[in-house]
């Protein structure tokens, strides 16, 4: 089963005027481990370093659900906890049980909707308590290799 995982990594960017800046950048990876989500996003950001690079930190994330989306502008992503309210039937106690969310959006009031719309189909109550941007620049989902007779007919636009 796969978590998901926080790596930082650290590297020097040039900026517009030329200059060269020392900047960390947080991305997040599904993976079995801390060794297979360094393996991992190292292979996906390496193609896009021009110098050296260093993952400078990895952590296990605990997001219940993340909520995507494919529109160009959703280019951020938000953090959300959610308080989900359910009655004991021996006590008839209310409880409160906390998740936290990731969502891909524009802005913050995007990412509520976002949230709304992906909670559309659950049967239970809850609150949104909390929203904020989070310094996540991409999600890297965890893909199968496909066979190669497989991935030949997909790049040839066959359903797979």
């Amino acid at each position: 089963m796969f978590e998901w995982f926080e790596c930082k990594v650290k590297y020097e960017k040039t900026l517009e005027n030329g200059l060269v800046k020392k900047t960390t950048d947080t991305f997040l990876v599904d993976a079995v481990n801390f060794t297979e989500a360094e393996k991992r996003i190292t292979e996906e950001v390496a193609p896009f370093m021009t110098g050296e690079f260093q993952v400078a930190d990895i952590r296990r994330a605990r997001y219940a659900e993340l909520f995507w989306t494919s529109e160009e502008s959703a280019d951020r992503w938000f953090k959300a906890k959610l308080v989900f309210v359910t009655l004991d039937e021996k006590s008839g106690a209310e409880k409160k049980t906390s998740h936290v969310v990731l969502a891909q959006a524009a802005d913050l009031r995007a990412a509520v909707r976002r949230i709304d719309e992906g909670m559309k189909g659950s049967m239970m109550d809850y609150t949104i308590t909390s929203v904020a941007e989070t310094p996540i620049l991409d999600v890297y989902r965890y893909q199968e290799a496909l066979p190669e007779h497989v991935a030949g007919n997909a790049a040839q636009g066959e359903a797979v």
